[in-house]
């Protein structure tokens, strides 16, 4: 691919680079103080051209954009001296078109499978979605409902989970750790926009985001990157308070840009309790005034 073809590209990769570059610590790198003022943090041009065996010249035009021909024994080098992380690493092949595509994939909302729709309400007792590799929800059972919101009652262009993450300010609050949970929601966008160059989706996310909230403005800027992996994450719940669960993620064989993200909690924990009473209520099994779990002050449902 020609230079001229991709500019944004390249300058994304240019990006990339130099903000990866600012987080090396020299001294790990293998390169102890030297008594030389350092003007910026990480490591210098020079250092990481050394590491990876190539010319400044050539890291500065990197860094500027004015290249994207890198072939993998380079990338890998710059990858290895970066001190890159698997997803980071997957995203910078992915930046210099080293990797193959699947072709432009296609913008809008994908279909779920009718057995896939089966499926979510077979699993009463599991809160479950299946969301498109944008984070877009596109299907969903009761029990995920009752646990993160009604989305049926959202405009299907804001069933996303980013989007809610940061836009939303009841959703926003059911996260114990929300900074933790939103700069995760950042890097995960961040490897979707790489992955999906084409798609316009993504980039209009980012651009909202961009222009309303100026957390993502800022975490946008470190280029973080990550991908999907399994996870805990602690919940404050109007109706059964704090909830630890674990989330898992599957793909879809038939629709390689869907998968299927379930919540469980810990059997015999807390939270296990806080999950199944939930999930009564949601059912209207729970009656008004019973004590909720975790509650040793006796606080009941309906007195909050």
């Amino acid at each position: 691919m020609a230079d001229h073809d991709a500019p944004s590209a390249s300058r994304e990769l240019g990006d990339f680079l130099r903000a990866r570059r600012a987080e090396c610590d020299p001294g790990q790198a293998g390169f102890p103080d030297d008594g030389r003022l350092r003007r910026v943090p990480g490591l210098r041009r020079e250092e990481l051209a050394q590491l990876a065996h190539v010319s400044v010249d050539y890291v500065v035009r990197l860094e500027q954009g004015r290249t994207r021909r890198v072939s993998r024994p380079v990338l890998d080098a710059l990858a290895d001296a970066l001190q890159l992380a698997p997803d980071e690493r997957a995203y910078l092949l992915t930046l210099a078109d080293i990797t193959p595509t699947t072709g432009q994939r296609r913008s809008g909302r994908s279909e779920v499978a009718p057995r896939l729709r089966q499926l979510l309400e077979t699993m009463r007792d599991v809160p479950a979605l299946v969301l498109h590799r944008g984070m877009d929800v596109l299907a969903w059972n009761r029990a995920a409902e009752a646990l993160l919101t009604d989305f049926g009652a959202l405009p299907p262009a804001e069933r996303n989970l980013i989007r809610l993450t940061f836009l939303d300010p009841s959703f926003r609050a059911l996260y114990a750790d929300w900074p933790r949970a939103a700069r995760e929601c950042v890097a995960t966008l961040r490897m979707e926009t790489g992955r999906s160059p084409h798609d316009p989706a993504p980039a209009a996310l980012v651009g909202e985001l961009s222009v309303r909230d100026p957390d993502f403005r800022t975490w946008w800027a470190g280029h973080q990157v990550r991908g999907p992996r399994q996870l805990s994450k602690t919940y404050l719940h109007p109706v059964v308070g704090e909830i630890t669960l674990d989330i898992q993620q599957f793909t879809v064989d038939t629709h390689p840009e869907q998968f299927l993200v379930a919540y469980t909690a810990q059997p015999g924990s807390p939270s296990d309790e806080a999950l199944g009473f939930l999930l009564r209520w949601a059912a209207g099994g729970v009656e008004e005034g019973a004590a909720t779990p975790g509650s040793g002050s006796g606080e009941r449902y309906g007195e909050r």
